[in-house]
C-alpha cells in the first residue's frame, strides 16, 4: 500500500479522499491554486502545492505542476478525484511516465470511454443498446448528410460534444430547421470546454429517466457491479438529487427484477470488455416504460458515489486505492449486499428562479445538521470562505441513509430543513438552492419515484411563475 499519495483536484471531492487517507494511515498532498490557499482541503493536508493562479486552466489542469509537485513532495500516487483531469488519458499516461501510480483506470480504457463516439462503439461490441444514433462525427457544413441522419434517427434528437461531460456541449432539437444551428453551437461549446470540435447525434428519449451503475474491478480480472443508482432529478442536464437503489416503477415485480439483474451484468460486461480497473460508473437512459439505451461510461469516481457506499458498506475510494495497489477485490467486495436506502442532495449557491445562476458570494454562516452513519456531510468549505466564480459553486452534498425510502425522504427532509447557510454576495445577501431540493423532493413524482430529468427545470419554473 502506498504511504503518500497526492490528490489533483480540490473542495470536497479532495476533503472525502483525504477522509480515507487518514483512516488508512496514508499522507496526502494536496494541491491548490492561488484564489484556494486557505482552503480547507490544503489545512487537512499532510503537504501542499501552489500550482498556478486562480483559473483552472493555470493550475487546476496544469499537468506539468501537478507531477512537479507529486516528485518534489515525495509522493507515490496520484488520485485524480472527478472532473478536472479525472478522465484525461494524457494525464493518466503522464503520471505513468513519469514512475508514479495512476490511481484510476489505465489510460487504454481511459481511451475507450473518453471519446463518445467510441464509447458507442465498444457498448455495441459488447452487447448493449445505445440510443439510435450517428456511428461518426457530423459537420455543420454537410447539410446533405446532416438531413438524411436526421430522417433516419427521428426527432427530437440529440447533438452531442464527442468528448464532453456533465451536460456541456449537449443540446436537444425538436425540428429540422434548428439542427444546423444545434450542430454549430454545441461543436464551439465541446471545442472550447474539451478542446474537442466533434459531434455526433441521437435519438432523444422523452422524459427520461437516468440510471446509472457503479462497477468496480481490480487488476486480476474480478470485477463486481455495486448496484444502481438513479439521477434523473436534474438541471441543465446536471444532477442535483440522486439516490441508490432507483425507485422507478419498471423495476418493480419479478419483470422488474430481471430488468435490474440484465442492466448489472450488462454494465460490467461493458468495461470487463476493455479489462477496467478501478471504480467506474456505466450510464444508462431509460424510457418510462423502461427501454434501457447505454449512455456512457464515466472512467472515475462519481459526485455521487457516496449513495452506494451508504447502501453497500463498502468505501470505494479505499478500494480504488488498493486496486491502484495490485491488490485483488476481496470476497466481501466480490459478494455486496445491499441495505437500505440512500439519498443525496447537492447544495449549490445557486439562484433556481433565475436559470440556476451561480451565486458568488461569501459564506457568512453554516449550520450542518448533527451526522453519523446515517447522515453525511460532504463539503470542501467552512464559515468565512468565499465561492468564488472561478470553481463549480457546490457548497456541499447531504448524504442520507434510512431503512426504507419513505423513511429516507423524510430524513432528507429534516436535514434539509437544519441546514442554514447564509450567503452574501458582491451586492447583498445572496441564495442558495436549499428550498428548492426540499420542493423538489416534496413533489409528488418523487414521492412516487417516477420523476424524470425534466422534473427539477419543471418545478422551477413554476415557482418562478408564482413569485411574479
Amino acid at each position: 500500500m502506498f504511504n503518500r499519495i497526492l490528490i489533483a483536484n480540490r473542495g470536497e471531492i479532495a476533503c472525502r479522499i483525504q477522509r480515507t487517507c487518514k483512516r488508512m494511515g496514508i499522507q496526502t498532498v494536496a494541491v491548490y491554486s492561488e484564489a484556494d490557499k486557505d482552503a480547507l482541503h490544503v489545512k487537512a493536508a499532510d503537504a501542499a502545492y501552489c500550482v498556478g493562479p486562480a483559473p483552472v486552466r493555470e493550475s487546476y489542469l496544469n499537468m506539468e505542476a501537478i507531477l512537479k509537485a507529486a516528485k518534489d513532495s515525495g509522493a507515490q500516487a496520484i488520485h485524480p478525484g472527478y472532473g478536472l483531469l479525472s478522465e484525461k488519458e494524457s494525464f493518466a499516461q503522464a503520471v505513468k511516465e513519469a514512475g508514479l501510480v495512476y490511481i484510476g483506470p489505465p489510460p487504454s480504457c481511459l481511451n475507450a470511454f473518453g471519446d463518445k463516439i467510441r464509447a458507442r462503439a465498444v457498448a455495441r461490441a459488447a452487447g448493449l443498446q445505445p440510443p439510435p444514433g450517428t456511428d461518426g462525427p457530423v459537420d455543420a457544413n454537410d447539410g446533405e448528410l446532416i438531413a438524411r441522419e436526421a430522417e433516419r434517427i427521428g426527432f427530437p434528437l440529440l447533438v452531442k460534444a464527442a468528448g464532453g461531460g456533465g451536460g456541456i456541449g449537449m443540446q436537444i432539437v425538436e425540428t429540422a430547421d434548428k439542427l444546423t444551428r444545434a450542430i454549430e453551437t454545441c461543436s464551439d461549446r465541446g471545442k472550447s470546454a474539451f478542446g474537442d470540435p466533434r459531434v455526433y447525434m441521437e435519438r432523444y428519449v422523452r422524459n427520461p429517466k437516468h440510471i446509472e451503475v457503479q462497477v468496480l474491478c481490480d487488476q486480476h480480472g474480478k470485477g463486481v457491479a455495486l448496484f444502481e443508482r438513479e439521477c434523473s432529478a436534474q438541471r441543465r442536464h446536471q444532477k442535483v438529487l440522486e439516490e441508490a437503489p432507483s425507485p422507478a416503477p419498471f423495476f418493480s415485480g419479478i419483470e422488474g427484477e430481471a430488468r435490474r439483474t440484465k442492466l448489472l451484468a450488462d454494465a460490467l460486461n461493458v468495461v470487463q470488455s476493455v479489462k477496467y480497473e478501478g471504480a467506474g460508473t456505466v450510464e444508462f437512459v431509460a424510457s418510462a416504460e423502461g427501454e434501457l439505451f447505454f449512455l456512457e461510461v464515466n472512467a472515475r469516481l462519481q459526485v455521487e458515489h457516496c449513495v452506494t457506499e451508504m447502501i453497500t458498506g463498502i468505501d470505494l475510494v479505499e478500494q480504488q486505492l488498493r486496486v491502484a495497489a495490485g491488490e485483488p477485490l476481496s470476497a466481501e467486495v466480490l459478494a455486496p449486499k445491499q441495505t437500505g436506502h440512500s439519498i443525496e442532495a447537492r447544495i449549490y449557491a445557486e439562484n433556481p428562479l433565475k436559470m440556476f445562476a451561480p451565486q458568488p458570494g461569501r459564506l457568512d454562516k453554516i449550520v450542518w445538521p448533527a451526522s453519523g452513519e446515517d447522515v453525511r456531510i460532504e463539503t470542501g468549505v467552512q464559515e468565512g470562505d468565499s465561492v468564488t466564480p472561478f470553481y463549480d459553486p457546490m457548497i456541499a452534498k447531504l448524504v442520507v441513509w434510512a431503512e426504507d425510502r419513505a423513511a429516507a425522504l423524510a430524513k432528507l427532509d429534516r436535514c434539509l430543513e437544519g441546514t442554514q447557510i447564509t450567503l452574501t454576495g458582491p451586492a447583498g445577501p445572496s441564495t442558495t438552492n436549499l428550498e428548492f431540493l426540499r420542493k423538489l423532493a416534496q413533489t409528488s413524482e418523487f414521492a412516487a419515484g417516477t420523476y424524470d430529468t425534466t422534473t427539477a427545470e419543471t418545478l422551477a419554473k413554476a415557482l418562478k411563475a408564482a413569485a411574479k
